[in-house]
């Protein structure tokens, strides 16, 4: 988090916006920006918050309220020409009002002023550019069981909870708040019917901002969750942190010394007792044993606990098994605070520098919000463990539908819907974060699937990160024998071309039904590239569609994924379109050559023989020769 002013952060994880100081600000914001926007830049993509706090007041005045404070999205990491008291540490007298603050606040308001219309001294706001609310209403709830409204002090010093929710569909932001015991209640507090996509910007920053004036208080986020495209995960109230207590209030309740000497004392005696007794339980049960270095407190808001992890899986359980893969075994999860489900994924472990490498990758990987990437929720370290965390995908792996043999599979339109989904995600991974990242095992087992079909790019566990214009820190070959470009073998070192040739021999698995390499076919049928280049040439290229389609596709879409396909996997790398290009391509915004001939479509050199060796062309000496890792086994009857 990056603070500002009088905001600090506990060692507990408690934000301090502001302390028992007149006339102060304090801002709190995520280190890293957010992509609001969808593909076109135009929409503003739905989001989701919810949030724990308490005020608590000046005790010399108890029967008066400091200011308030607020969550805020902004365009910068904080707010540098904010003024404190009435504008909350957010704006100042002269931007108050101004379109191009791009600034949307939630106010959780505990002083009136005048100056901004408000409705009374303890109410809730949705503002635009503005402490003129947009709506507001006075703090409180309506009760599920009565329907009728209850009041809330905001400035009790009590806990309470707060959801922020807009969908970007129905262009509509609702704001709910409750005491700390009550779940969240079904009828929102405010409902706002507003369309963002002139208010927010692409990326932006998610946050708190608080301020004192004349009058003090102190304001605390006790715990908080984001997320873009989803519900945010909902807070384990058990484990929040207690208000820390109001050092006037402290001395308020005096207690005799002799009182407090003489519960020591008992207190002592048997507090020995329990940790000699819970010393002997953890010698004989030797439950296994948290790994926590001192380089992993950076990343602790990825971190879950290893027993709430072996709880949610049912202890590993092979009835919650999902599936196998090259790097360990995947279980479903639901977790015991939440009820959320989740896939998790036990991965080995050996070298504690790699680890610290891999968990760094994670904790920026983690940060990826997008419709069409499988969130990565975190990970947790048991001695030779680590767990991934990942969303639970209810329709499973693409590969499950196109290579069953069941009768079950995917129609056309719904093939061509994921291969655009896919390619959405792609081209926000190598163009629109923040860094460019190299996913290095793009296939049809890495494509999950949600309840409505939806294509979610997922496992990056071979992910790498660079910056835009820079070259990727990495000669490790990775990936999975049939998707590896002509040069990544032969050098080792990931680029988005090397991810594009992948993404084509996807496209090419997804339209025709088989795998890239199919060690049982004919001949000329083992390499799919190889195959459908020929078939290119002989004019034949829709005889390569699956037979499962039974001809039940669009004959002009299904020319465009065999051809865009071939393209992409073309063994020149400055061949291959970008993915933003092969959006364009996909969305019917940009056509292909009409003659693809004059780029040569023919595959030059095999990336690998049948039986699963490089082919000659690609030999390496021992000093250029990276190191390998093959994500799954090389065997065409199954992954």
């Amino acid at each position: 988090m990056a603070v500002r002013g009088m905001a600090e952060i506990s060692q507990n994880g408690i934000f301090r916006l502001t302390s028992n100081k007149s006339y102060g600000i304090g801002q709190a914001f995520y280190n890293m920006p957010f992509s609001f926007k969808n593909s076109t830049g135009k929409d503003v993509l739905s989001f989701s918050t919810t949030f724990a706090f308490a005020i608590v007041k000046d005790m010399d005045i108890p029967n008066l309220h400091g200011h308030g404070m607020a969550f805020v999205i902004a365009p910068s990491r904080g707010l540098p020409h904010a003024l404190p008291a009435q504008y909350l540490g957010i704006f100042n007298a002269s931007n108050i009002g101004d379109p191009s603050n791009h600034v949307l606040a939630i106010e959780l308001d505990t002083l009136q002023t005048p100056e901004f219309a408000d409705i009374n001294d303890n109410h809730v706001g949705i503002d635009i550019n503005s402490l003129a609310s947009n709506i507001s209403a006075p703090a409180g709830y309506f009760s599920d069981s009565s329907g009728e409204f209850r009041n809330l002090d905001l400035a009790s010093g009590e806990r309470m909870l707060v959801w922020v929710d807009y969908d970007g569909l129905r262009k509509q932001i609702n704001v709910t708040l409750s005491p700390i015991e009550v779940s969240k209640p079904r009828r929102p507090l405010l409902s706002f019917d507003v369309d963002l996509s002139s208010v927010i910007l692409d990326t932006m920053y998610v946050g708190f901002c608080s301020a004192n004036g004349l009058l003090i208080g102190t304001h605390y986020v006790l715990g908080w969750s984001f997320q873009l495209n989803g519900e945010a995960q909902a807070l384990d109230v058990s484990r929040l942190p207690l208000v820390p207590q109001n050092q006037k209030q402290k001395q308020g309740k005096r207690i005799s010394k002799k009182l407090i000497t003489g519960l020591a004392a008992i207190a002592i005696v048997f507090l020995m007792v329990v940790v000699s007794g819970i010393t002997f339980m953890v010698r004989r049960r030797k439950k296994p044993e948290e790994v926590l270095e001192d380089w992993e407190v950076q990343f602790g808001p990825h971190r879950f606990m290893y027993k709430a992890l072996f709880i949610a899986t049912k202890g590993f359980s092979n009835t919650q098994l999902l599936g196998r893969g090259g790097f360990g075994r995947v279980y479903k999860g639901e977790l015991p605070s939440s009820k959320t489900q989740v896939a998790v994924k036990r991965v080995s472990h050996e070298s504690s520098q790699g680890m610290k490498e891999f968990i760094a990758e994670i904790a920026t990987i983690g940060r990826l919000r997008h419709p069409n990437l499988v969130r990565l929720l975190g990970y947790s370290r048991c001695k030779g463990e680590l767990l991934l965390v990942y969303d639970f995908m209810p329709n499973a792996s693409l590969d499950k539908f196109i290579f069953s043999k069941a009768k079950q599979t995917l129609n056309w339109s719904q093939r061509f819907k994921i291969i655009k989904d896919i390619a959405t995600g792609l081209a926000y991974l190598h163009e629109e974060w923040v860094q460019v990242i190299y996913h290095r095992d793009i296939k049809a087992s890495n494509v999950l699937l949600d309840s409505e079909f939806n294509g979610k790019l997922g496992d990056f566990g071979l992910a790498r990160l660079s910056s835009h214009g820079m070259d990727p820190n990495t000669t490790h070959l990775a990936g999975t024998l049939g998707y590896i470009a002509p040069e990544l073998a032969r050098t080792g070192k990931a680029t988005k071309a090397t991810d594009v040739f992948a993404f084509g021999a996807f496209m090419l698995e997804v339209a025709c039904g088989r795998r890239p390499v199919e060690t049982k076919m004919l001949p000329e049928k083992v390499i799919l590239v190889d195959w459908a280049s020929e078939c290119w040439r002989n004019g034949e290229i829709l005889t390569l569609a699956d037979p499962k389609l039974r001809n039940d596709y669009e004959l002009e879409e299904m020319e465009l994924v065999l051809k865009l396909g071939l393209l992409c996997s073309h063994s020149r790398s400055d061949a291959r379109p970008s993915m933003s290009q092969v959006t364009k391509y996909l969305g019917g915004n940009a056509s292909l050559p009409d003659d693809l001939d004059v780029i040569s479509l023919v595959q030059e050199h095999n990336e690998v023989q049948s039986d699963g060796v490089m082919a000659p062309g690609f030999e390496l000496d021992n000093h250029s020769k990276p190191s390998v890792t093959i994500t799954e086994p090389f065997f065409s009857t199954g992954r």
